[in-house]
């Protein structure tokens, strides 16, 4: 994950890293130490190693961050700062912006692949035909321009994307910072799911996800391959583009 760090400070972006194996991991406040008592110590160490990964963003884009509270399960930055977590396998990731914290922010971090049937729980039928052929064809790093999406690439592209469009107003419900990984998609989502978001090629392997329900609601993703599992992020929004070849 380290080695992202020159891709995402050339979109502006500032990662943090933390794990759940760090020694001595304490809540930065009052309001962490609340939540997290309530939580079964699993998911307390993933909680806590999100908000360090998330400070850590911070700090990496110049900007300080104290403890980070939550509404509900959605993390509450103090005024001009923003940040989005993630967690897979014991590992947690944030990305963080400095310069307009309003834009959108999202990251999903995938380290255990998806099965394959698990397309019918994150796509509709208007976009299977981006699935490549072969099975999870995994390969470190950037992904080759123009080939096939795993199941996996698309179900990050999505989460990442569910978490920028999140915001108030924009017609989805907020997901959790911890509700990724394998099991992600079993989660319940209050308002709608991932096959509300349509999914679709943009230039440079990146893709580009809209609401259906209004296309001209859209940002831009890339998704990059780390290891045996794949790390997607949100760039910004997508420029408007033609509604009947959105839709087909």
């Amino acid at each position: 994950m380290s080695a992202l760090r020159p891709l995402l400070a050339a979109a502006g972006l500032g990662l943090g890293i933390a794990t759940v194996r760090e020694p001595g991991p304490r809540p930065a406040g009052p309001a962490e130490a609340a939540a997290a008592a309530s939580m079964p110590a699993r998911r307390r160490l993933e909680f806590l190693a999100g908000r360090r990964a998330a400070r850590r963003a911070l700090r990496a884009v110049g900007l300080d961050c104290g403890e980070i509270p939550r509404s509900g399960r959605r993390p509450v930055f103090p005024p001009g700062r923003a940040a989005s977590i993630s967690h897979s396998a014991g590992l947690a990731v944030a990305v963080a912006r400095a310069a307009d914290p309003d834009l959108p922010l999202g990251c999903d971090l995938e380290l255990r692949p998806l099965p394959r049937a698990a397309a019918r729980l994150v796509l509709r039928e208007d976009e299977e035909e981006l699935l490549d052929d072969r099975e999870e064809p995994f390969r470190a790093g950037a992904r080759p321009t123009g080939s096939g999406w795993t199941v996996t690439e698309l179900f990050s592209a999505k989460e990442a994307a569910w978490k920028a469009l999140a915001g108030p107003g924009l017609g989805l419900a907020c997901l959790d910072e911890a509700g990724e990984g394998p099991r992600g998609w079993r989660h319940a989502r209050p308002m709608g799911s991932l096959r509300d978001l349509r999914v679709g090629p943009a230039e440079d392997g990146m893709c580009v996800v809209r609401l259906r329900a209004d296309p001209a609601r859209a940002v831009r993703v890339r998704v990059v391959r780390v290891g045996t599992g794949v790390f997607g992020y949100v760039l910004g929004p997508s420029a408007t583009l033609d509604m009947s070849a959105a839709l087909g």
